[in-house]
Protein backbone atom coordinates (compact mmCIF):
# COMPACT_ATOMS: atom_id res chain seq x y z
CA UNK A 1 0.00 0.00 0.00
CA UNK A 2 0.97 3.36 -0.29
CA UNK A 3 2.86 5.11 1.89
CA UNK A 4 1.09 8.51 2.93
CA UNK A 5 -0.25 10.57 5.83
CA UNK A 6 -2.72 8.09 6.88
CA UNK A 7 -3.90 5.99 9.98
CA UNK A 8 -2.53 3.36 8.72
CA UNK A 9 0.77 4.32 8.58
CA UNK A 10 0.94 5.48 11.65
CA UNK A 11 -0.39 2.38 12.79
CA UNK A 12 2.83 0.90 10.98
CA UNK A 13 4.30 1.99 14.89
CA UNK A 14 2.35 -0.41 17.03
CA UNK A 15 4.03 -3.77 17.87
CA UNK A 16 2.55 -6.52 15.91
CA UNK A 17 2.33 -8.74 18.92
CA UNK A 18 2.90 -12.80 17.04
CA UNK A 19 5.47 -14.50 16.55
CA UNK A 20 6.82 -14.20 13.27
CA UNK A 21 6.26 -17.75 11.91
CA UNK A 22 2.52 -17.41 12.65
CA UNK A 23 2.54 -14.26 10.67
CA UNK A 24 0.25 -15.50 7.37
CA UNK A 25 -1.74 -11.87 7.63
CA UNK A 26 0.22 -8.69 7.72
CA UNK A 27 -0.45 -6.24 10.48
CA UNK A 28 -1.31 -3.77 7.86
CA UNK A 29 -3.68 -5.98 5.79
CA UNK A 30 -4.93 -6.83 8.68
CA UNK A 31 -6.47 -3.34 10.23
CA UNK A 32 -6.83 -1.83 6.83
CA UNK A 33 -9.82 -4.29 6.11
CA UNK A 34 -11.14 -4.11 10.02
CA UNK A 35 -11.19 -0.25 9.38
CA UNK A 36 -12.92 -0.52 5.92
CA UNK A 37 -15.36 -3.08 7.19
CA UNK A 38 -15.71 -0.88 10.01
CA UNK A 39 -16.68 1.98 8.02
CA UNK A 40 -18.79 0.26 5.96
CA UNK A 41 -21.14 -1.06 8.70
CA UNK A 42 -19.43 -4.40 10.66
CA UNK A 43 -19.93 -4.61 13.91
CA UNK A 44 -18.30 -8.19 14.81
CA UNK A 45 -15.66 -10.16 14.06
CA UNK A 46 -16.99 -12.44 11.91
CA UNK A 47 -18.60 -9.33 9.69
CA UNK A 48 -15.41 -8.22 8.90
CA UNK A 49 -14.41 -11.65 7.73
CA UNK A 50 -17.30 -11.53 5.56
CA UNK A 51 -16.65 -7.85 4.33
CA UNK A 52 -13.10 -9.08 3.23
CA UNK A 53 -14.19 -11.99 1.08
CA UNK A 54 -17.30 -10.24 -0.35
CA UNK A 55 -14.55 -7.41 -1.43
CA UNK A 56 -11.33 -9.14 -1.66
CA UNK A 57 -11.04 -8.29 -5.71
CA UNK A 58 -10.73 -4.06 -4.43
CA UNK A 59 -8.77 -4.72 -1.27
CA UNK A 60 -6.20 -6.38 -3.39
CA UNK A 61 -5.95 -3.59 -5.41
CA UNK A 62 -3.69 -2.09 -2.03
CA UNK A 63 -3.06 -5.13 -0.37
CA UNK A 64 -1.00 -8.05 -0.78
CA UNK A 65 -3.15 -11.07 -0.03
CA UNK A 66 -1.02 -13.91 -0.64
CA UNK A 67 -3.06 -16.08 2.17
CA UNK A 68 -6.83 -14.78 0.92
CA UNK A 69 -8.78 -12.97 3.54
CA UNK A 70 -7.83 -13.61 7.80
CA UNK A 71 -10.60 -15.69 9.49
CA UNK A 72 -12.77 -13.81 11.98
CA UNK A 73 -10.72 -15.67 14.49
CA UNK A 74 -7.24 -14.31 13.45
CA UNK A 75 -9.05 -10.54 12.99
CA UNK A 76 -10.20 -11.13 16.86
CA UNK A 77 -7.09 -12.74 18.06
CA UNK A 78 -4.94 -10.21 16.48
CA UNK A 79 -6.68 -6.90 17.56
CA UNK A 80 -7.46 -8.02 20.97
CA UNK A 81 -3.53 -8.85 21.75
CA UNK A 82 -2.65 -4.87 20.54
CA UNK A 83 -1.53 -2.78 22.96
CA UNK A 84 -3.94 -0.20 23.49
CA UNK A 85 -1.72 2.23 24.19
CA UNK A 86 0.48 2.30 21.40
CA UNK A 87 -2.91 2.08 19.06
CA UNK A 88 -4.29 4.68 20.74
CA UNK A 89 -0.76 7.08 20.10
CA UNK A 90 -1.10 6.51 16.55
CA UNK A 91 -4.25 7.80 16.43
CA UNK A 92 -3.27 10.72 18.34
CA UNK A 93 -0.63 11.16 15.62
CA UNK A 94 -2.91 11.13 12.98
CA UNK A 95 -5.77 13.13 14.04
CA UNK A 96 -2.66 15.42 15.20
CA UNK A 97 -1.96 15.81 11.54
CA UNK A 98 -5.40 16.31 9.40
CA UNK A 99 -6.64 19.03 12.12
CA UNK A 100 -5.57 22.11 12.64
CA UNK A 101 -7.36 23.84 15.72
CA UNK A 102 -8.64 27.55 15.09
CA UNK A 103 -8.38 30.13 18.03
CA UNK A 104 -11.77 29.96 20.05
CA UNK A 105 -12.34 26.20 19.30
CA UNK A 106 -14.21 24.55 21.50
CA UNK A 107 -12.76 21.08 22.76
CA UNK A 108 -15.72 19.12 24.46
CA UNK A 109 -14.09 16.66 26.96
CA UNK A 110 -16.69 14.10 28.20
CA UNK A 111 -16.39 10.05 29.01
CA UNK A 112 -18.56 7.26 27.63
CA UNK A 113 -19.30 3.56 29.26
CA UNK A 114 -19.86 1.23 26.89
CA UNK A 115 -21.94 -1.16 28.42
CA UNK A 116 -21.41 -4.33 26.31
CA UNK A 117 -17.96 -4.59 27.59
CA UNK A 118 -18.43 -6.24 31.00
CA UNK A 119 -17.64 -9.81 31.77
CA UNK A 120 -20.90 -10.79 33.54
CA UNK A 121 -21.14 -10.30 37.39
CA UNK A 122 -17.82 -8.25 37.27
CA UNK A 123 -19.68 -4.50 36.48
CA UNK A 124 -16.17 -3.63 35.26
CA UNK A 125 -16.70 -1.48 31.99
CA UNK A 126 -14.22 -0.23 29.13
CA UNK A 127 -14.95 3.45 29.72
CA UNK A 128 -12.80 5.66 27.03
CA UNK A 129 -13.02 9.68 27.76
CA UNK A 130 -12.90 11.08 24.63
CA UNK A 131 -12.08 14.81 23.12
CA UNK A 132 -14.27 16.22 20.47
CA UNK A 133 -13.27 19.71 18.41
CA UNK A 134 -16.51 21.27 17.46
CA UNK A 135 -15.44 23.48 14.42
CA UNK A 136 -13.03 20.91 12.79
CA UNK A 137 -15.90 17.93 13.58
CA UNK A 138 -13.34 15.51 14.61
CA UNK A 139 -12.65 13.17 17.47
CA UNK A 140 -9.23 14.19 18.56
CA UNK A 141 -8.13 11.44 21.03
CA UNK A 142 -9.61 9.14 23.81
CA UNK A 143 -8.45 7.59 26.97
CA UNK A 144 -9.67 4.56 28.58
CA UNK A 145 -10.54 4.88 32.30
CA UNK A 146 -11.85 1.87 34.61
CA UNK A 147 -14.78 3.77 35.74
CA UNK A 148 -16.71 6.98 35.91
CA UNK A 149 -14.57 7.80 39.15
CA UNK A 150 -11.32 7.73 37.71
CA UNK A 151 -11.96 10.47 34.62
CA UNK A 152 -10.77 12.77 37.33
CA UNK A 153 -6.85 10.87 36.69
CA UNK A 154 -7.72 10.43 33.07
CA UNK A 155 -8.57 13.60 32.03
CA UNK A 156 -5.02 15.32 32.99
CA UNK A 157 -3.32 13.04 30.84
CA UNK A 158 -5.52 13.17 27.87
CA UNK A 159 -5.00 17.16 28.03
CA UNK A 160 -1.51 16.81 28.15
CA UNK A 161 -1.57 14.22 24.58
CA UNK A 162 -3.71 17.31 23.16
CA UNK A 163 -2.52 20.43 20.97
CA UNK A 164 -4.82 23.27 22.60
CA UNK A 165 -3.91 26.58 22.23
CA UNK A 166 -5.80 29.23 22.08
CA UNK A 167 -8.30 26.69 22.56
CA UNK A 168 -11.73 26.34 24.42
CA UNK A 169 -12.08 23.13 26.71
CA UNK A 170 -15.10 21.94 28.29
CA UNK A 171 -15.93 19.80 31.02
CA UNK A 172 -18.71 18.30 32.55
CA UNK A 173 -19.02 18.19 36.83
CA UNK A 174 -16.85 15.42 37.27
CA UNK A 175 -13.61 17.29 35.77
CA UNK A 176 -13.94 20.56 37.52
CA UNK A 177 -10.79 19.90 39.78
CA UNK A 178 -7.52 22.67 40.41
CA UNK A 179 -5.26 20.09 39.02
CA UNK A 180 -7.62 19.69 35.70
CA UNK A 181 -7.63 23.71 35.73
CA UNK A 182 -4.22 23.90 35.75
CA UNK A 183 -3.30 21.52 33.28
CA UNK A 184 -5.58 23.29 30.73
CA UNK A 185 -3.99 26.14 31.34
CA UNK A 186 -0.71 24.83 31.27
CA UNK A 187 -1.52 23.95 27.72
CA UNK A 188 -2.23 27.32 26.49
CA UNK A 189 -6.16 27.02 26.47
CA UNK A 190 -8.92 28.42 28.00
CA UNK A 191 -11.85 26.38 30.50
CA UNK A 192 -15.52 26.44 31.37
CA UNK A 193 -15.86 23.60 33.69
CA UNK A 194 -19.22 22.59 35.17
CA UNK A 195 -20.25 22.64 39.28
CA UNK A 196 -22.14 20.18 40.77
CA UNK A 197 -22.60 18.14 43.92
CA UNK A 198 -19.03 17.58 43.76
CA UNK A 199 -17.71 20.82 44.70
CA UNK A 200 -20.84 21.41 47.11
CA UNK A 201 -18.68 24.89 48.79
CA UNK A 202 -17.70 26.55 45.71
CA UNK A 203 -21.20 25.40 44.21
CA UNK A 204 -22.66 27.48 47.03
CA UNK A 205 -20.47 30.29 46.84
CA UNK A 206 -21.02 30.76 42.74
CA UNK A 207 -24.65 30.38 42.95
CA UNK A 208 -24.46 32.81 45.80
CA UNK A 209 -22.76 35.39 44.19
CA UNK A 210 -25.74 35.93 41.52
CA UNK A 211 -27.89 36.96 44.29
CA UNK A 212 -25.85 40.29 45.18
CA UNK A 213 -23.61 41.14 42.12
CA UNK A 214 -24.75 42.51 39.20
CA UNK A 215 -23.56 40.25 36.27
CA UNK A 216 -20.58 41.88 33.50
CA UNK A 217 -22.05 40.29 30.71
CA UNK A 218 -25.62 38.82 29.47
CA UNK A 219 -26.68 36.88 26.26
CA UNK A 220 -29.65 35.18 25.35
CA UNK A 221 -29.85 32.19 22.83
CA UNK A 222 -32.82 30.85 21.62
CA UNK A 223 -33.88 28.05 19.49
CA UNK A 224 -35.58 24.39 18.66
CA UNK A 225 -34.31 21.14 18.58
CA UNK A 226 -35.92 17.47 19.25
CA UNK A 227 -39.86 18.90 19.61
CA UNK A 228 -39.26 21.43 22.17
CA UNK A 229 -38.61 25.75 22.15
CA UNK A 230 -35.40 26.73 24.31
CA UNK A 231 -34.64 30.19 25.78
CA UNK A 232 -31.00 30.07 27.46
CA UNK A 233 -30.09 32.78 29.21
CA UNK A 234 -26.17 33.16 29.76
CA UNK A 235 -24.98 35.57 32.91
CA UNK A 236 -20.91 36.17 33.67
CA UNK A 237 -19.81 37.48 36.99
CA UNK A 238 -16.32 38.56 37.28
CA UNK A 239 -16.46 40.08 41.01
CA UNK A 240 -14.94 36.91 42.39
CA UNK A 241 -15.16 38.64 46.19
CA UNK A 242 -17.28 35.96 47.40
CA UNK A 243 -14.99 32.70 46.18
CA UNK A 244 -12.67 31.20 48.89
CA UNK A 245 -9.58 30.45 47.59
CA UNK A 246 -9.96 31.87 44.58
CA UNK A 247 -6.17 31.91 43.57
CA UNK A 248 -6.20 27.79 44.02
CA UNK A 249 -8.09 27.95 41.43
CA UNK A 250 -5.73 28.65 38.42
CA UNK A 251 -6.74 31.09 35.55
CA UNK A 252 -9.93 31.70 36.87
CA UNK A 253 -11.60 34.54 36.21
CA UNK A 254 -15.33 34.28 35.49
CA UNK A 255 -18.47 32.52 37.24
CA UNK A 256 -21.02 31.37 35.24
CA UNK A 257 -24.67 31.08 35.36
CA UNK A 258 -27.33 29.33 32.62
CA UNK A 259 -30.74 29.51 32.78
CA UNK A 260 -32.50 27.52 30.19
CA UNK A 261 -36.43 27.88 29.86
CA UNK A 262 -37.66 25.09 27.63
CA UNK A 263 -41.15 24.37 26.65
CA UNK A 264 -42.53 21.44 25.17
CA UNK A 265 -44.50 22.35 21.75
CA UNK A 266 -46.49 19.50 21.86
CA UNK A 267 -48.16 19.55 25.39
CA UNK A 268 -46.90 23.23 26.23
CA UNK A 269 -45.52 21.92 29.30
CA UNK A 270 -42.48 23.83 30.52
CA UNK A 271 -39.15 23.45 32.38
CA UNK A 272 -36.55 25.36 34.10
CA UNK A 273 -32.93 24.68 34.70
CA UNK A 274 -30.31 26.53 35.81
CA UNK A 275 -26.52 25.58 35.75
CA UNK A 276 -23.02 26.81 36.97
CA UNK A 277 -19.86 26.88 35.69
CA UNK A 278 -16.08 28.79 36.75
CA UNK A 279 -14.17 29.80 33.61
CA UNK A 280 -10.50 31.33 32.79
CA UNK A 281 -12.60 33.40 30.21
CA UNK A 282 -13.19 37.16 30.35
CA UNK A 283 -17.29 38.17 30.13
CA UNK A 284 -17.85 37.04 27.16
CA UNK A 285 -21.84 36.01 27.88
CA UNK A 286 -21.86 34.94 24.04
CA UNK A 287 -18.75 33.47 23.34
CA UNK A 288 -19.44 31.35 27.04
CA UNK A 289 -23.02 30.69 26.21
CA UNK A 290 -22.16 29.19 22.76
CA UNK A 291 -19.13 27.13 24.00
CA UNK A 292 -21.75 25.34 26.71
CA UNK A 293 -24.32 24.69 24.00
CA UNK A 294 -21.45 23.54 21.91
CA UNK A 295 -20.52 21.37 24.73
CA UNK A 296 -23.44 19.59 24.63
CA UNK A 297 -23.30 18.38 20.93
CA UNK A 298 -20.48 16.06 21.81
CA UNK A 299 -24.01 13.85 23.04
CA UNK A 300 -25.06 13.48 19.64
CA UNK A 301 -21.65 13.62 17.59
CA UNK A 302 -20.18 10.97 19.49
CA UNK A 303 -21.86 8.66 21.65
CA UNK A 304 -25.48 8.75 20.53
CA UNK A 305 -23.79 8.83 16.55
CA UNK A 306 -21.25 5.36 18.57
CA UNK A 307 -24.49 3.84 19.73
CA UNK A 308 -26.97 3.98 17.06
CA UNK A 309 -25.22 4.22 14.00
CA UNK A 310 -22.04 1.78 15.11
CA UNK A 311 -23.84 -0.38 17.56
CA UNK A 312 -21.11 0.90 20.25
CA UNK A 313 -23.30 0.00 23.57
CA UNK A 314 -24.45 -3.44 21.59
CA UNK A 315 -21.12 -4.77 21.14
CA UNK A 316 -20.20 -7.75 23.70
CA UNK A 317 -16.23 -7.70 23.20
CA UNK A 318 -14.96 -8.74 26.32
CA UNK A 319 -11.12 -10.77 25.02
CA UNK A 320 -8.09 -9.08 26.76
CA UNK A 321 -8.09 -5.25 24.99
CA UNK A 322 -10.77 -5.96 22.31
CA UNK A 323 -13.83 -3.73 23.61
CA UNK A 324 -11.11 -0.61 23.76
CA UNK A 325 -9.46 -1.16 20.17
CA UNK A 326 -12.73 -1.81 18.24
CA UNK A 327 -13.81 0.86 20.01
CA UNK A 328 -10.76 2.94 18.39
CA UNK A 329 -11.75 1.49 15.46
CA UNK A 330 -15.09 3.07 15.56
CA UNK A 331 -13.94 6.02 16.25
CA UNK A 332 -11.77 6.07 13.61
CA UNK A 333 -14.47 5.06 11.13
CA UNK A 334 -16.67 7.87 12.55
CA UNK A 335 -13.81 10.35 11.89
CA UNK A 336 -13.81 9.70 8.11
CA UNK A 337 -17.76 9.09 7.70
CA UNK A 338 -18.34 12.66 9.27
CA UNK A 339 -15.25 14.33 6.68
CA UNK A 340 -16.58 12.51 3.83
CA UNK A 341 -20.59 12.75 3.87
CA UNK A 342 -21.31 13.97 0.41
CA UNK A 343 -25.38 14.61 0.97
CA UNK A 344 -27.74 14.97 4.13
CA UNK A 345 -28.74 11.31 4.96
CA UNK A 346 -27.57 9.94 8.10
CA UNK A 347 -23.90 8.43 9.25
CA UNK A 348 -25.91 5.07 9.18
CA UNK A 349 -26.55 5.69 5.61
CA UNK A 350 -23.00 6.45 4.68
CA UNK A 351 -21.69 3.36 5.67
CA UNK A 352 -24.29 1.50 3.92
CA UNK A 353 -23.74 3.35 0.88
CA UNK A 354 -19.96 2.78 1.50
CA UNK A 355 -20.40 -0.54 1.55
CA UNK A 356 -22.40 -0.51 -1.60
CA UNK A 357 -20.62 1.29 -3.72
CA UNK A 358 -15.95 1.25 -3.41
CA UNK A 359 -15.71 4.33 -5.57
CA UNK A 360 -17.71 6.52 -2.28
CA UNK A 361 -15.48 4.21 0.02
CA UNK A 362 -12.18 5.19 -1.83
CA UNK A 363 -13.76 8.74 -2.00
CA UNK A 364 -14.46 8.72 2.09
CA UNK A 365 -10.71 6.77 2.62
CA UNK A 366 -9.02 9.31 -0.20
CA UNK A 367 -10.79 12.52 1.89
CA UNK A 368 -8.12 11.58 4.72
CA UNK A 369 -5.09 10.13 2.73
CA UNK A 370 -5.53 6.77 3.95
CA UNK A 371 -5.27 6.19 0.39
CA UNK A 372 -3.11 8.83 -1.31
CA UNK A 373 -4.48 10.59 -4.92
Amino acid sequence: MTQTTSPINFFASVTDPRVERTQKHSLDSILFISLCAVICGAESWNEIEDYGNAKIDWLEKFLYLPNGIPSHDTFNRVISMLDPKELNDSFVAWTKSIAELTDGEVVAIDGKCLRGSSDEGTGTYTHPVSAWASANNLLLAQEKVAGKSNEITAIPRLLRILELKNCIVTIDAMGCQREIAKTIIDRGADYILALKGNQPEMLDRVSGSFTYIKPSSVHTMEGKSHGREERRICSVITNLENIVDKEKWPGLKSLVRIESHMRDIKSGESHKETRYYISSLEADAQCINHSIRTHWCVENQIHWTLDVAFGDDASRKQKDNAAQNFSLLNRIGLNIIKNAKVSSMGVKGHRKKAGWDNDYLLYALKSFDVIKN
